[in-house]
């Protein structure tokens, strides 16, 4: 079985390619014009274990909102698109990651239902050309395409840059989880009989 997908997305504010393998190592490179989200795309790749390459041009001079957000659709679509039926996964994922101050909690239920809860106490500001707010457009972006419940909580932290890699960090080993083949389960892990 080949989980992988190939999405390219073409706006008035942003263009985007992105390939993604759902059974990897962390291989690919990531450039969005944005130094901060490329940073936390390296950490998502390489803690959950996915091949991702994204290749972004986006409206920059109005700020990275819609580069943001557009990553975030695509990446949802290309995980939805990975996941086919759904048959085999372990369905649900959950970590906790502290990152120095820092600390984060994800839950992820690969349902087919789109939800999307982000909390934490994010100073104002900006990183790396990322406003902090963007970090909840991305995880709704991402919930809602992939048809995720996504769960996200920021628990401690005072360095933005903390908290938010921690908040990437966690979704990132819960996506791990979610994903993984569970050899134990013979179709989807369904009462319903899909997750689609």
């Amino acid at each position: 079985m080949t989980r992988r997908a190939d999405i390219a997305r073409e706006t008035a504010e942003t263009r985007i390619k992105l390939a993604l393998a759902l059974d990897g190592t962390g291989a690919g490179t990531r450039s969005t014009g944005v130094g901060f989200l490329d940073h936390m795309l390296d950490l998502l790749a390489r803690h959950g274990r996915l091949d991702l390459d994204v290749d972004v041009r986006g409206d920059l001079q109005t700020g990275a909102n819609h580069t943001v957000e557009d990553t975030g659709i695509v990446l949802g679509r290309a995980l939805d698109r990975a996941l086919g039926d759904r048959a085999g996964i372990s369905r649900y994922g959950s970590a906790t990651v502290p990152m120095d101050e820092a600390r984060a909690t994800c839950a992820i239920d690969i349902s087919g239902r789109p939800f999307c809860r982000f909390v934490a106490d994010l100073p104002p500001g900006l990183t790396g050309g990322f406003d902090h707010e963007l970090a909840e457009e991305f995880f709704r972006a991402v919930a809602n395409s992939a048809r995720l419940t996504l769960h996200v909580e920021v628990e401690a932290g005072t360095n933005a840059h903390h908290m938010i890699e921690a908040a990437f960090k966690a979704f990132a080993r819960a996506l791990r989880a979610a994903v993984a083949l569970d050899p134990t389960e013979t179709g989807v892990p369904s009462t319903k009989g899909t997750l689609t």
